[in-house]
């Protein structure tokens, strides 16, 4: 029996977090979700910092801190009733999953390791199904396979599932004619039916993303350890609107020369029905946005003591919500699971650096991820300061490329979108910033799908998204994503990157015809 593969970082079926909850993680008391002083809610970033005014952190201190983003539920009592049963669900991921991750984390921090996160902008409801799991979750495989077999590096594979619903809003409120009504902020929180009753924040909301969660978790462990992933069936993630395209000829000409690789090992007598080949770790992140979600989920594990939200492996906090001195901040201060900071171009280096003092100050490898978000006109003038400060300061942090939030813009047609060219762009320049400066660029970020949508601008020529195409497949509940084409000609751009710095061939420098399409 393969017993090992139980054991691989993908659990998350409700009967196995019943057994975490047996081995140590435990919810803590349910009057502490409730028993905590008013929140203060913060409408204006402060003028200066705030030093944190609780020494002493638990899951609930945060309800003593200002708070961006917060959510007006107006029946306080059902609230409570909701963080209690939360409190008292079973655990969606394990602290020893957690803590595997951090591990490759901590390599990638250190150079030897690539982080590709990827998924959905915002998780719904009415788009749940197995197909779509499946679909972002092959297109992620493909991905991480071209950017091992091109870059030479162990690739730590995250997806945007699992938790990825609430969404922070620029204003509070949505307009239409001389209607105003709160903004649609995700569906674990309202719905997006312009309506009184739609759009009115519902605790319950949270209980019903919770056992969606599970149901993802679920299919993704089966995926990830199940076969699916098994190397040998490479050629079967291709998808079937794929197949014609440039980028599908790219793959299937990389994986004729992975089989190739696989009947040599065989050949000469290496198993390769090891998990190591058959099967993979894959973990899930989400933005840390709705607290009293991720409070009642978090978990203290009896074998160290620490505290874990065990609502996914890894969480980030947002550019509008990482305000040292507030609620958002002083949550991941305490949770021991690797934490991402999305970093802008506002961003100063004492504004990072104190970031990295305030989460990480034992300066754990891998504790911390800086995850950048710039724009294609700014990165390589903004980020240079930021990399150089914290490289002179020995700090320890992951840099990974957001390059798709600082790349949006809306068309006359009123569609919100973003340029592949633009994407491309400042994703290079990340990789050139770290170059020149001697630092790891250690991952990307992206929203994408599986699906075959046309919500980004650009791509191969053959197959080019244009603006009038917009309309044909715009199906997004809030940002726009890559389709599977422009985020697998993404991954052979990075595994370029990489190879460029390692001195190696380009892995397009010649042609090969398979089916009759070129790989180009």
């Amino acid at each position: 029996p393969r017993r090992q593969r139980g054991s691989r970082a993908m659990v998350g079926s409700p009967f196995f977090s019943l057994m975490c909850v047996g081995v140590g993680l435990v919810p803590p008391l349910a009057g502490a979700l409730v028993a905590s002083p008013m929140r203060m809610v913060m409408t204006q970033p402060p003028k200066k910092k705030t030093e944190r005014v609780v020494a002493q952190w638990s899951p609930s201190s945060w309800r003593n801190f200002p708070i961006y983003q917060d959510v007006a539920y107006p029946d306080k009592g059902q609230l409570e009733a909701t963080e209690r049963e939360l409190a008292g669900c079973a655990p969606l991921v394990f602290a020893g999953e957690v803590r595997t991750l951090q591990e490759s984390l901590a390599k990638a921090t250190l150079g030897d390791g690539f982080v590709l996160m990827g998924g959905d902008c915002a998780e719904s409801f009415s788009e749940f199904s197995v197909n779509n799991v499946r679909d972002t979750f092959r297109v992620i495989l493909q991905m991480a396979l071209t950017m091992t077999y091109g870059g030479g590096q162990p690739i730590v594979k995250i997806g945007r599932m699992a938790g990825q619903f609430a969404k922070p809003r620029s204003s509070d409120v949505e307009t239409r004619g001389d209607v105003t009504l709160p903004a649609y902020r995700g569906d674990n929180i309202n719905s997006e039916d312009f309506t009184v009753e739609g759009r009115t924040p519902d605790p319950d909301r949270m209980l019903k993303a919770y056992h969606q969660c599970a149901q993802t978790l679920n299919i993704l462990r089966a995926f990830a350890v199940g076969g699916y992933a098994d190397i040998s069936r490479l050629h079967a993630w291709n998808l079937d609107f794929m197949e014609r395209t440039k980028e599908g000829s790219m793959y299937r000409s990389l994986a004729w020369k992975i089989d190739e690789s696989l009947r040599f090992m065989r050949a000469i007598g290496i198993d390769t029905t090891r998990d190591e080949v058959a099967a993979t770790n894959f973990y899930t992140a989400h933005e840390c946005l709705l607290l009293p979600y991720e409070q009642g989920l978090t978990r203290q594990d009896s074998t160290t003591g620490r505290w874990y939200d065990c609502s996914a492996h890894m969480l980030w906090v947002g550019e509008r919500t990482r305000q040292p001195g507030c609620a958002h901040f002083e949550f991941v201060r305490g949770i021991s699971n690797p934490i991402g900071v999305k970093i802008s171009d506002k961003a100063t280096p004492d504004d990072v650096l104190h970031i990295l003092e305030t989460l990480n100050p034992q300066n754990t490898p891998g504790r911390l991820s800086l995850i950048t978000r710039m724009g294609a006109d700014k990165i390589r003038e903004k980020l240079p300061p930021l990399v150089e400060a914290v490289r002179d300061s020995g700090r320890a942090a992951l840099w990974i490329s957001d390059p798709v939030h600082g790349n949006t813009f809306k068309t006359d047609t009123g569609y919100k979108t973003r340029s592949y060219d633009a994407i491309k762009d400042e994703l290079i320049g990340f990789f050139d910033v770290h170059a020149q400066l001697g630092t790891h660029a250690g991952g990307v970020h992206l929203e994408l799908t599986g699906q075959e949508v046309t919500e980004c601008v650009g791509g191969d020529r053959d197959f080019e998204v244009t603006v009038d195409d917009l309309n044909k497949r715009y199906i997004t509940h809030c940002d726009p994503r890559l389709n599977a084409r422009q985020a697998l000609s993404l991954a052979f751009e990075i595994a370029e990157s990489m190879r460029e710095r390692q001195g190696l061939q380009r892995l397009t420098e010649h042609t090969q015809l398979f089916n009759g399409a070129p790989y180009y």
